[in-house]
């Protein structure tokens, strides 16, 4: 399965598409971010998801962690959030 990255740049609405429909076809979907922007971003797309979900009876919930990642030869902490029906 895909991670799906945020970026501080990214838009919320698209970045909850891609966790919804994810979600619909596998039932779990995971995303990543590093960086505050990247997570507030992050943050929004998973509750925007939420609502989306709803609609269509599926309650989920997201479970924060940290992750070690490695970019361009340097390890940085980045923030997991994994989504899954509650």
């Amino acid at each position: 399965m895909d991670v799906i990255k945020v970026s501080a740049e990214s838009r919320t609405s698209a970045v909850a598409g891609a966790i919804a429909g994810v979600m619909r076809e596998q039932k779990h979907a995971e995303v990543q971010a590093i960086g505050a922007g990247a997570v507030n971003q992050a943050v929004k797309a998973c509750a925007i998801a939420r609502t989306y979900l709803a609609q269509d009876g599926l309650d989920v919930v997201c479970i924060p962690s940290f992750v070690q990642v490695d970019i361009d030869g340097k390890e940085r902490t980045a923030l997991r959030l994994v989504v899954e029906p509650h």
